[in-house]
């Protein structure tokens, strides 16, 4: 299994000014990445997202780092179903650009009223990502959804989402840490999810009950109220050695990518959540 990171990870020192997406290309391997993710290019100015494409994979050959997989937001209830799939189909020609052969986009992060749950959605959403897939196969990429987003995020969900898409070059992409955002146990959600993975995040969070006074700063809410902080892979409460075991269970042996949201230094983060994924990952797979 290889590991890679997403760029997202680095987002503390974009914000910073002290790396942006061309240059921890290079901090990446330097760490002992074997590829790097890409979420939503973000061009300088004057440069269009089709060249950016073109100087990020430029460098990604010169330092010897493939693109594992390009990551974009999406909402198909945003406009309407066929104006986003027209767009997404742009960001598919992007991630080929990238030289990847997976892009996992959203489907909504709109929540429904009350009266349109999945079940009355669910068919618009399927269309809507049948028509990018469909696109996409074209180019020799395959699509995914993530458990993510404050509506598609539980397991039952997104298995649903994939199974009324019904197209084989469309997948998921199964977060590791997420499912708490839902109020999941992570490894009974991994347990429905690893079946249909075509790409995987290992991440970790610090979970405080909603019952206790709220933490403050670094902290968000859950579905139901519980406090999460992101953190680095092993020192949360995410089973992540568990979800590489079920992963090989389900015959999964692609990649596997760190997402570093944590408040702790993200370079500290990032690499101490990599040594522990790597022993995780002699411990499971055996190498």
């Amino acid at each position: 299994m290889k590991i890679a990171v997403s760029s997202y990870s680095f987002s503390q020192y974009f914000q910073k000014g002290l790396l942006d997406q061309m240059s921890c290309i290079a901090k990446a391997k330097e760490m002992g990445f074997d590829a790097i993710e890409f979420t939503d290019l973000t061009p300088p100015d004057g440069v269009t997202e089709e060249e950016y494409a073109r100087q990020i994979k430029a460098e990604c050959d010169r330092v010897g780092l493939p693109v594992s997989n390009y990551t974009i937001g999406a909402d198909f209830l945003r406009t309407t179903v066929k104006e986003e799939a027209e767009r997404l189909k742009k960001k598919v020609d992007v991630a080929a650009i990238l030289g990847t052969t997976s892009m996992r986009h959203d489907a909504t992060w709109t929540t429904p009223t009350k009266s349109r749950g999945l079940k009355n959605i669910v068919d618009d959403l399927a269309a809507g990502i049948r028509e990018v897939s469909d696109y996409a196969a074209t180019k020799g990429i395959r699509t995914m959804v993530e458990n993510h987003g404050t509506f598609l995020q539980d397991a039952d969900r997104v298995e649903t989402l994939i199974n009324t898409v019904d197209n084989p070059n469309f997948g998921w992409l199964c977060d590791m840490g997420n499912f708490l955002c839902a109020d999941e146990d992570p490894a009974k959600a991994y347990g429905k999810a690893a079946p249909y993975a075509f790409y995987a995040h290992a991440k970790d969070f610090i979970v405080k009950s909603g019952n206790e006074p709220d933490p403050g700063e670094g902290f968000f809410q859950s579905r139901s109220g519980n406090y999460l902080r992101g953190t680095i892979i092993g020192h949360g409460v995410v089973p992540v050695k568990q979800c590489l075991s079920i992963l090989k269970k389900n015959g999964y042996d692609g990649y596997i990518g760190v997402e570093f949201e944590g408040i702790e230094d993200c370079i500290q983060g990032i690499s101490i959540g990599l040594a522990n994924l790597r022993r995780y990952v002699s411990e499971v797979y055996g190498n």
